[in-house]
Formats: structure tokens, sequence, C-alpha cells
């Protein structure tokens, strides 16, 4: 992915496979703003431009950051690397917890590289952004896949691959509780916001974003 413009393709491809927006802010790493923006753009005509401007830089979008990790995700052996670091990350709540549950659809891979490395059960959470095309998140609802580790009465630790706007992340800990788990702490590839916790919950990063400027 090098600019706005494969950005706007890809979204384009994605909702003519019949993706949601949410879905595509989740494959795409974006915030549900930016992917919404990148799908409307998809359908627009592009204007002209300039000489010497592309037309990827005459477009304006929300402030975001797109975040690739394709590298480490097409290879077994990167991910099972990654996948490590990250579990040293979460060793320190010590040996007790025994359920790892990783947001799908991204973060439950490297969910299960990760429960292996810590020797924990594995539990997945679809979120509700994964139905979102466009009003209030509140109106959905997430889920607990059946296939894998019930919650209930269990400590645990999340994993996903991007913190963006920390919603998902929310939502997820909401879920656990209400299904009786215990959130001890969260870990991500990548976070956009700097995040130190969420709901009183500690989150770790391999990396933290951070977009050095200011607004026009």
């Amino acid at each position: 992915m090098k600019n706005v413009d494969d950005l706007i393709e890809s979204a384009s491809e994605l909702a003519t496979r019949g993706l949601s927006k949410g879905e595509i802010a989740d494959e795409l790493n974006v915030s549900r703003e930016t992917a919404s923006w990148l799908v409307e753009r998809s359908d627009t005509t592009p204007q002209p431009t300039d000489a010497g401007q592309s037309n990827g830089a005459a477009r304006s979008g929300p402030q975001d950051i797109h975040v690739d990790w394709s590298a480490i995700g097409r290879d077994s052996g990167r991910m099972e690397s990654i996948a490590s670091a990250m579990a040293d990350l979460l060793a320190k709540h010590g040996e007790n917890v025994d359920l790892t549950i990783g947001i799908e659809k991204a973060g439950g891979p490297i969910a299960t590289l990760v429960a292996r490395e810590l020797e924990t059960d594995l539990a997945t959470y679809t979120p509700s952004k994964h139905q979102w095309e466009e009003g209030d998140l509140d109106e959905l609802g997430g889920m607990f896949s059946r296939n894998f580790a019930t919650i209930r009465d269990r400590e645990c630790y999340i994993v996903d691959d991007t913190i963006t706007s920390g919603t998902t992340m929310r939502e997820t800990i909401e879920a656990i509780r209400a299904d009786g788990g215990d959130p001890l702490a969260c870990v991500v590839l990548a976070d956009k916001q700097g995040v130190e916790e969420i709901d009183g919950v500690p989150v770790y990063s391999l990396l933290q974003v951070i977009s050095v400027g200011k607004d026009d």
C-alpha cells in the first residue's frame, strides 16, 4: 500500500466484494470514518489536478494513519516471532492467566500464536463494527465464537493488531466482563492513540504511531 489512491482502490474492491464499512476499516487498519471516506471517494469521478500534483495529493480526507503489517502477516515465521514478543509484554502479569482472546479478524491468528507461547486456551471475539455501515455502533452487538474457549470466571489477555480509536478494544473489554471474565491486559502490534489503559486494563504495544504536526 503506497498512497491514498491505493487505499481508495482497495476500499472499492472490498466494498464490491460485499464487506461492510466496518469490515473495510478492519481490513485496512483505519478508522470507521476513514473507511467511509475511502468508499465514498471510490464512487467519485476523479477531478482534474494542477500540473505536477498527484491525484492522491489533491484528496484531503480524515486525519488518520494507515498501518500496513502485511510483511509480517504473510510469513508464518515472522508472525511467530512477533507473537513471541507480544507474549513477552503480557508475561509480567503472572502465570495464573489461562485464556487469550483474539479480536477478529486480524487479532485471531496473532492470538493463536500468543496463546501457544503462553500455554493458554484460546477464544475469539467478533466486534460489532463488522456489521457497521452507518449510524451508532451501540445499536449492534459483537459475539464470542462458540468454537473456542468460554469466558466465564476466567482471567484473560486480549490480542489485536491495531488500536485506531480504542472503541473496539473497549467494546471487547466490556463484553468479557459482561460474560463473567476478567481482562488483565491487552496487547497490539501498533497503537495509533498512545493509550496506556482502557477502562482500567493496561494496554501494551510493540509500536506506538504518533502523528507530529498540527491541523490546518
